[in-house]
Formats: C-alpha cells, sequence, structure tokens
C-alpha cells in the first residue's frame, strides 16, 4: 500500500466492491479516483491520463520559501542556510505544507497527510508539532513568519515578509 505520506504519486483504486463506505474509506486513504469492475482498458487509461494531468510536474527537489529551504530529496530543512534538525513527523508537515505553499490546509487533511486516517480527529498531535516546528524555523515563534494559523480551520506556509 501506498501512503500519502510516502509518495504524491496518483493513486487510482481498481475494485469489484460497489459498496459506498469502501469508496469513502479508499478517498479518506489517499485515492485519487475510484474504478469499479467491469470496466473499459479507454476508461481506465483516460483516468489515468486525467490523474496525471492533476498531479502536475512534480516540484523541484528544493521548495524555497523567503530564507527558508526544505530539500525533500536529501530531507534537509535549513533557515538563513542553517541546517535545522527535524523529527519525521516535523518534517512531513513542513513537507506537505512548502508543497502547497500559500495554500490553507485543515487540521484533518494535514493530520490525514502526515499522520494517516486514525489521526484525523486528534488536533492536538497538530498543535504540538506545530509549535515544535515553529521553535526551529521561525525567527521569533511568537509572531510567525512562515507558518500561519487559520484560527479553528487549520495551517498555511508563506513567507509574510516578502
Amino acid at each position: 500500500m501506498i501512503r500519502r505520506s510516502w509518495s504524491s504519486l496518483p493513486i487510482i483504486v481498481l475494485t469489484s466492491l460497489e459498496a459506498t463506505d469502501v469508496k469513502v474509506s479508499a478517498f479518506d486513504a489517499g485515492a485519487d479516483d475510484y474504478v469499479e469492475k467491469p470496466f473499459g482498458v479507454e476508461e481506465l487509461l483516460a483516468r489515468l491520463r486525467a490523474a496525471l494531468r492533476r498531479a502536475g510536474p512534480p516540484g523541484g527537489p528544493v521548495l524555497e520559501i523567503g530564507e527558508l529551504a526544505v530539500d525533500l530529496e536529501k530531507r534537509l530543512v535549513t533557515v538563513q542556510g542553517r541546517a535545522v534538525q527535524l523529527t519525521p513527523h516535523e518534517f512531513g508537515l513542513l513537507r506537505l505544507l512548502a508543497q502547497n505553499e500559500g495554500k490553507l490546509l485543515t487540521h484533518p487533511t494535514i493530520l490525514r497527510e502526515v499522520w494517516g486516517p486514525a489521526y484525523g480527529d486528534e488536533s492536538h498531535y497538530l498543535h504540538v508539532y506545530v509549535s515544535q516546528l515553529r521553535r526551529k524555523i521561525e525567527p521569533d515563534p511568537a509572531r510567525p513568519r512562515y507558518v500561519l494559523t487559520e484560527p479553528g480551520v487549520g495551517y498555511r506556509l508563506r513567507d509574510t515578509t516578502g
């Protein structure tokens, strides 16, 4: 099984099951599309092409937001050229935010992508990790420059000085 925290590849579920709860579970687990048997090869190929178009070109291996750089390939984060040590979950959180720079990501979305579907209602985990991440990458964690809170909704990553 491919988990969203490991890969951003498009995922299409092929199954003979028709139950709505199975479809919902597949989408909640990160599937991009769902095809029930029997299906035609042309339909499957069209869905694959559409999923690849939506995925777009992969981002460069280094995402830069102001003086913050996230090297996805090397799993290296620097602020003003200084390396910052992050735990795997902190890096996963920052990677997700950086790959969606400027977009508001809701608490359930972040929890599902970084921790998995079982943590969808555990927003206290998220608040703790955001606080830890801010202490490591923000010049002043009390007045965040990068990881911005949208109260009651989620977080977004952007450089507020630029």
